[in-house]
């Protein structure tokens, strides 16, 4: 009696339960909806788009200190070829970019304010010349 009790019971029960987990939907115990990410294609690529825009700028700076007339006569002083090293710097990284870029604007702030004289201004920009060239061989 026991024995058919349980088998009865396990008859009602085992299709009820299989039943209830087929109606459930499938993405039900997912642990996000499929459509949503982490980050959105939209913000994904507004975040690429500002970065590149960063990029431009920060070698713009650099390229900009590196071709005043004080640079690129402070370049060739010490036997550097000024187009070489201006060609290079779109090959450094973001971080090196950014580090350089504000050296450079920092340099020329303080050059315009008098800070800095030409000769002070001429051992930045080779100081900056040997950075490139150090990081580029590494």
């Amino acid at each position: 009696m026991k024995q058919t009790l349980q088998s009865l019971a396990l008859r009602a029960i085992v299709p009820s339960a299989l039943m209830l987990l087929m109606s459930v939907p499938a993405d039900a115990f997912a642990a996000a909806p499929a459509q949503d990410h982490l980050v959105s294609p939209q913000a994904m690529q507004k975040q690429m788009a500002d970065s590149a825009s960063a990029r431009q700028k920060n070698i713009e700076a650099v390229a900009d200190f590196l071709s005043s007339p004080v640079a690129d006569r402070a370049m060739r002083d010490a036997h550097y070829n000024p187009e070489q090293v201006k060609s290079a710097i779109p090959s450094l990284s973001d971080q090196e970019l950014a580090s350089l870029a504000a050296r450079s604007t920092d340099a020329q702030q303080k050059f315009a304010a008098g800070a800095l004289t030409r000769p002070e201004l001429a051992l930045i920009v080779i100081a900056l010349v040997v950075l490139i060239v150090v990081i580029l061989v590494h």
